[in-house]
């Protein structure tokens, strides 16, 4: 990979599996040797590419449901995609409310756990520390569980700890979107510390005035595909005419067109599926499976006494 692109993403897909009834669900472990996933699977994205030099600050924009938030999961190497690859130069570290987070740990605990996680020792977290707890401005919240945190709690631990680790590559997915202003405007400031020193950041929002203060790059995402990609100030501008037209339109024409796209998003064989036309491969794929249950029983057993045994029987 070039040395001046930090992040290359190319023909990503990324396939949730569609399980409508328990049917499906045994059929689904039946072929577990086969990609069900596009057979009965939700495209949550579909052949996503592009690239990010190292210091681009990126806005991801688009509805919800666009995928965004399955992007940056991808990004921050919580998920892997069905198909294509990504490559990143560096550590990612990924923002998101209450993401990685364990609840029933307490705020102290989830520090370490989180900066281990990360590839931190022991020394540097003690070292970094205090500055976690102070920057997350929780007082003595931080001795308690993560269950009983609100949302803009969890985001300000999420936050303090992801920006004390040092990524390369930083994704904030919707986490300035809970809590106050002073805190947003907190997070905002460091997030510029990090773009003078040259970091990536992918920043996802609703809010198109925070994007152009943040970002010199944008995507559009448009029910799992790529809409546009470029230049931060023109893309954000094409969205918001988008979604103004969008609402706009009477309810029902919104409710219709998220149908329409939304139906695209499956797999585009899955009438066929409805059909019951599977009912020949299902019993071959049971065959084989029960087949290789026998054959892995059989093969732990001493058959040699079962033989004689047998003999005597004559």
């Amino acid at each position: 990979m070039d040395n001046h692109i930090k992040v290359n993403v190319e023909h990503v897909t990324k396939v949730y599996e569609v399980n409508q009834n328990k049917k499906d669900k045994v059929l689904s472990v039946l072929k577990f040797w086969q990609n069900n996933d596009k057979d009965n699977g939700y495209y949550a994205l579909r052949d996503v590419s592009f690239t990010v030099n190292a210091g681009d600050s990126v806005g991801l924009v688009g509805l919800n449901g666009a995928g965004k938030s399955t992007l940056s999961n991808l990004l921050g190497e919580v998920t892997i995609p069905t198909e294509g690859r990504i490559e990143i130069n560096g550590r990612s570290s990924l923002i998101a409310i209450s993401a990685g987070l364990n609840n029933e740990l307490t705020g102290v605990e989830n520090i370490r756990m989180k900066c281990l996680m990360h590839g931190l020792s022991e020394e540097q977290i003690n070292a970094r520390f205090d500055d976690i707890v102070q920057f997350s401005e929780l007082g003595e919240f931080i001795n308690q569980p993560i269950k009983t945190y609100s949302s803009g709690m969890k985001a300000r631990l999420g936050f303090a700890i992801a920006v004390h680790t040092d990524p390369d590559v930083l994704i904030v997915d919707e986490a300035l979107s809970v809590g106050d202003d002073t805190f947003s405007n907190k997070c905002i400031d460091r997030m510029k510390q990090f773009q003078e020193e040259g970091k990536t950041i992918f920043f996802v929002s609703h809010s198109a005035a925070q994007i152009r203060k943040m970002c010199n790059k944008a995507i559009w995402l448009h029910y799992g595909e790529v809409k546009a990609a470029g230049e931060c100030r023109p893309i954000v501008e094409e969205y918001n005419q988008f979604v103004k037209a969008y609402n706009a339109k009477p309810k029902d024409e919104q409710l219709s067109y998220k149908k329409e796209m939304s139906d695209g998003q499956y797999a585009p064989y899955k009438a066929e599926k409805e059909k019951g036309d599977t009912s020949i491969s299902s019993l071959f794929y049971l065959f084989a499976l029960v087949a290789f249950f026998i054959f892995s029983l059989l093969s732990q057993l001493d058959i040699i006494p079962l033989m004689h045994y047998l003999n005597l029987l004559k």
